[in-house]
């Protein structure tokens, strides 16, 4: 591989030489932040290789979002925050110290302790405290949920409505005369908690946004959006609102079951966030997604189910229930309303409904038009990607009108708009808001489970079928999934040991096979539909992306014309006669859905979906299963309880330093937090070395196998300590670098951590990931894992063109004249072609060797080491031997795919 030049660490002494800008910075964090600043004059501080984060310019309007005091007069901009009121008399009160708070904590929140098990727990901390004449944070279960019910934050007490169905039948069925109760927390109270919140402070919005770069409008967090600039632009035309801070309302709701059981066991919760806080924020929860309360379920038996009276009285009732929680917040659409922000300012809020997170059903039911039909265009099944006008909220109620007028039948609205006539969206109740103009963009339900894996996987699989007959169906299927079983492991890719033959979906699960599906089925069906797939993928991912600029809603425009192109080879092949599928077609709004609201990871109902775990299927499996609604409130109060008191004292500063520095935290105070700047990539080493090699290098060198690694370290120190030779590697006399000799110790290692920008994937709210390198002789007492990385060769060059392809063989560390080298004995793969595949856009890379067939090998320092990378097999025409699975398929197969698709930071790089 070619060789690079250097960089000289600016700070005397040290010597030390990187390959990259970003490697510099990483080093100068690392080892010389207690020196300092030097001089260090490069172009930026951050890889050009990272499409997702710069530092641009950001333009918002001074005259919105101004400060005011608590009685709504503004004040400067520059002046400073009022101080919180006065703490209460014991700094954690209501509890007695640290230790007890963070017991209530631990013992309620995160170990979900039955009451049965604390009595005993304290019962047995108190007998090992009785010698000490000491007791236990709690006496028992009663003391410790007494303590938390005390706690003055986040106490918004639960409420209930009983909605009935109005009707003059002399003979109703059960349904008609029994209440439905909705239960529900006050959501102007919840939205002052999330807006006073500290722990957003640095990943909140208070304006709208606009990104600029030299590629155009970057669209990011809700309020980097048009749809924000707009409803801001209204609220600061009129005079009553004019400059008060506009806040989203962000709803969603999906009924959930916990549990398989006859019984109760379906729940319906509403939640809602904010638009303010980042989409990173919202996607790890962090307090900003809220249950806001539980909407009723009308239920009959068989013979009313499908009635139309009951299935009316049921969109009514999901309808009135929304309109009866909100209506605290109606006010406050329209005249302001002093809150507390992160910042500890006041303003002056106005609120308007946001995006709703729904599935397509609800999205249906939100819309209120007929199954099958677009909620966002007048799109007419079967032909719903036929290009039609927009659904909006004054055309509707210029269509209602003109039926109530008798212009239209109801049959009319029906057939020819997709519009029920016997309910009004929840959102004509309140100001600026549309509910078609609403509803998020949904990629778990839409991309995810609908085109890929409910659409895709299942029209592959009756092509197969169609073409090859129900038997030699199932033994390709088999092979295609010995094929997902041979993938290598991953950090964060699931195993398929089975292939996808499982009866229960989640979401997960088709994550986890959208990543390894693509190269398995190469070769078994036309080269259209793997195109169809590829294109499909690409949509997904491309849309998944944190940041988005013109340059990618270009691309995802490209993506969705491939897909609508080569998607016609299912028609052909007779596995379908038409594409009138609504999940689908909402591809065709995304790209306009992105303009208005910004990244759709941050309204995406994966985040409602996993904010059932703690706030329905935990309540509802810690209750006694016994009328468990009511149980499950109080659950849910107590943890929101816990949390606002963790957030009020971590602002106080009582929650520094761990538990033992709190108990001894008597005299030293000279420790405090260390500001960094933000970087791109870093790799690490395990921090503990293995015992059971050899210190002796030579020794070493015969233990692994490698009669060259002595060579390879020899000609590595060379290059790095002199920096300016051109030469490459392989062509630097041995004679010429530094000699070895058995005084040198070397230290290996089974691992290393590589750290990066990834806001794409799940990530910390700083938009950080973390995803280790596996280099090791057995892999938990079994076979062999040498894992694959990206190297950087040009930082220049964009995506994989400035980047080496290569398999670790070992990490290793050792000192040279002082200075410490970590390392990474790697085997180079070389491209082979020129251009990615035509069929997948995967790139083809196979193991490089030398002149003399032996491998191409190369001892490189770890920060050229950029993070893992995972091939997929190239695996031909020839059915899978049974011998190969996930453990040797790098060392059996001779070509391989650069999988994009592993994860989004590696889709977004490796292009």
């Amino acid at each position: 591989m070619p060789r690079r030049q250097f960089l000289k660490c600016p700070y005397p002494g040290c010597g030390r030489c990187v390959r990259t800008h970003a490697g510099m910075t990483n080093h100068v964090r690392r080892f010389h932040s207690h020196l300092p600043p030097a001089t260090i004059v490069y172009e930026s501080d951050f890889s050009s290789r990272s499409s997702s984060y710069d530092e641009d310019s950001l333009h918002s309007n001074d005259e919105d979002s101004r400060p005011c005091d608590e009685n709504g007069a503004f004040v400067p901009s520059d002046a400073e925050p009022p101080s919180d009121t006065a703490p209460a008399t014991s700094e954690f009160h209501p509890f007695s110290d640290r230790v007890q708070f963070e017991t209530a904590d631990f013992l309620f929140t995160r170990n979900q302790m039955s009451a049965g098990d604390i009595d005993f727990l304290s019962l047995l901390w108190a007998a090992t405290l009785a010698k000490h004449s000491d007791t236990p944070p709690f006496s028992g279960a009663n003391q410790l949920y007494s303590t938390i019910d005390s706690i003055p934050f986040g106490d918004l007490p639960w409420k209930s409505m009983t909605l009935r169905h109005r009707h003059d039948d002399p003979n109703p069925p059960e349904w008609m005369t029994a209440g439905y109760k909705v239960w529900y927390r006050d959501p102007l109270e919840l939205l002052r908690n999330m807006i006073s919140n500290v722990d957003f402070a640095d990943e909140f919005d208070y304006t709208p946004v606009r990104e600029h770069t030299a590629d155009g409008i970057r669209r990011k967090d809700l309020m980097s959006g048009d749809w924000a600039w707009q409803q801001a632009d209204i609220i600061a035309q009129d005079p009553d609102t004019h400059g008060s801070m506009f806040v989203p309302v962000i709803l969603g709701s999906d009924k959930t079951t916990v549990s398989v059981a006859t019984g109760q066991n379906e729940y319906y919760p509403l939640y809602m966030s904010i638009g303010n806080v980042h989409n990173t924020v919202r996607r790890a929860h962090r307090n900003a997604v809220v249950l806001v309360g539980f909407l009723a379920i009308p239920k009959t038996d068989k013979a009313h189910a499908d009635s139309v009276q009951f299935r009316k009285f049921r969109r009514q009732v999901f309808h009135m229930s929304l309109s009866g929680i909100l209506h605290t917040v109606k006010a406050a659409m329209s005249k302001p309303v002093v809150m507390r922000c992160p910042d500890r300012h006041f303003r002056r809020v106005v609120f308007g409904l946001g995006p709703y997170i729904a599935d397509y059903p609800e999205q249906a039911l939100l819309a209120c038009i007929v199954q099958d039909w677009c909620p966002k265009c007048f799109g007419k099944p079967p032909d719903l990607d036929i290009m039609c006008d927009r659904r909006e909220r004054n055309v509707t109620e210029g269509i209602m009108l003109a039926y109530e007028r008798g212009h239209y039948s109801q049959g009319q609205l029906w057939d020819d708009f997709g519009m029920l006539v016997d309910v009004v969206p929840f959102t004509n109740d309140f100001p600026r808001a549309d509910i078609h103009e609403l509803l998020a963009p949904d990629l778990l339900h839409q991309i995810i489970k609908g085109a890929f894996k409910d659409h895709l996987i299942s029209w592959v699989e009756m092509y197969l079928e169609r073409t090859h007959g129900p038997t030699g169906a199932k033994k390709i299927l088999a092979d295609i999934d010995r094929r997902i079983a041979c993938a290598p492991p991953f950090p964060g890719l699931r195993r398929f040991p089975q292939g996808r033959g499982f009866k229960q979906w989640t979401g997960n699960d088709s994550k986890a096979l959208m990543k390894v599906w693509l190269p398995a089925i190469v070769s078994y069906v036309p080269s259209d539909m793997v195109r169809a797939i590829s294109a499909c993928l690409d949509f997904c991912y491309i849309a998944r992306r944190n940041v988005h600029t013109p340059a990618t809603l270009d691309a995802l425009d490209d993506a969705l014309q491939r897909f609508h192109r080569y998607r016609e080879i299912f028609k052909a092949t007779g596995v379908r006669s038409d594409f009138g599928l609504p999940r689908q077609h909402a591809l065709v709004h995304y790209a306009r859905l992105i303009r208005l609201f910004g990244a759709p990871n941050g309204l995406c109902s994966s985040i409602t979906e996993s904010k059932h775990i703690p706030a329905v299927k935990e309540p509802w499996r810690r209750s006694s299963k016994y009328k468990a609604l009511g149980q499950m409130l109080v659950t849910n109060q107590r943890i929101d309880k816990l949390a606002a008191a963790r957030i009020h004292f971590q602002s106080q500063g009582l929650l520094n330093g761990s538990l033992l520095d709190y108990v001894s935290s008597a005299e030293d105070d000279d420790s405090g937090e260390v500001d960094g700047p933000r970087v791109l990539n870093y790799m690490d080493l395990a921090s503990t070395p293995q015992r059971q090699h050899s210190r002796n290098v030579f020794k070493l060198a015969e233990e692994i196998n490698e009669p060259r690694l002595v060579e390879l370290i020899r000609k590595f120190l060379y290059t790095n300590i002199t920096p300016i030779d051109p030469r490459s590697t392989p062509d630097i006399d041995l004679e010429e670098c530094p000699p070895l000799t058995e005084r040198e110790k070397i230290y290996v290692y089974y691992s290393a951590a590589a750290t990066y920008f990834a806001p794409s994937d799940p990530c910390g709210v700083g938009g950080m990931h973390r995803k280790h390198v596996r280099a090791t002789p057995s892999w938990f007492g079994g076979a062999p894992r040498f894992d694959c990385v990206f190297v950087d060769l040009d930082e220049a060059v964009p995506g994989v063109r400035g980047m080496g392809i290569a398999r670790v063989k070992l990490f290793f560390a050792f000192k040279y004249c002082g200075t410490r080298f970590p390392c990474v004995l790697v085997h180079w793969y070389e491209f082979a072609r020129e251009t990615p595949d035509s069929q997948t856009g995967f790139w083809v890379v196979e193991p490089e060797y030398n002149e003399n067939g032996d491998p191409n090998l190369a001892v490189l320092h770890l920060d050229t080491v950029l993070r893992g990378a995972h091939l997929m097999p190239y695996f031909g025409k020839t059915p899978v031997p049974r011998r190969v699975d996930h453990t040797n398929s790098l060392d059996t197969f001779k070509a391989f795919y650069v999988n994009k698709y592993a994860d989004h930071h590696c889709f977004e790089t490796v292009f």
